[in-house]
């Protein structure tokens, strides 16, 4: 990875709370496992901004190494990689997201994190 994807990818970690690196957009994922990280984070109301992997070659590779994390989406909270779909997913239902956002201070909607585990118990 070249020096100016590195500087961009860290800027952008370093620069926003919650980031996901995704196929596609937040309102036109690109692929399943994009569309159910980004939905989790809709359906909880977090702010977060999307990277659309798709658009650049360079980012799409360059973060696989930044991460040391070989498959996309890729969930950043306060610059601390978190995981992709299936990790998201697990903590969602265990309600380790949950306490990752509070420990973060990360605004999200209790009550709908209450209903993710209630409708999948």
């Amino acid at each position: 990875m070249n020096e100016t994807t590195r500087e961009s990818i860290k800027n952008t970690v370093e620069s926003n709370d919650v980031v996901l690196f995704m196929k596609g957009t937040e309102s036109m994922p690109q692929c399943g496992f994009s569309a159910r990280v980004a939905g989790v984070l809709k359906f909880l109301n977090v702010a977060f901004k999307d990277v659309n992997v798709l658009a650049d070659e360079s980012v799409r590779q360059g973060i696989k190494d930044y991460s040391d994390w070989p498959t996309i989406p890729q969930l950043y909270v306060k610059g601390e990689f978190v995981g992709g779909c299936d990790i998201i997913t697990e903590m969602a239902l265990s309600g380790e997201l949950d306490e990752l956002f509070e420990n973060k201070f990360i605004e999200f909607d209790k009550q709908a994190a209450d209903k993710i585990r209630e409708s999948n118990a």
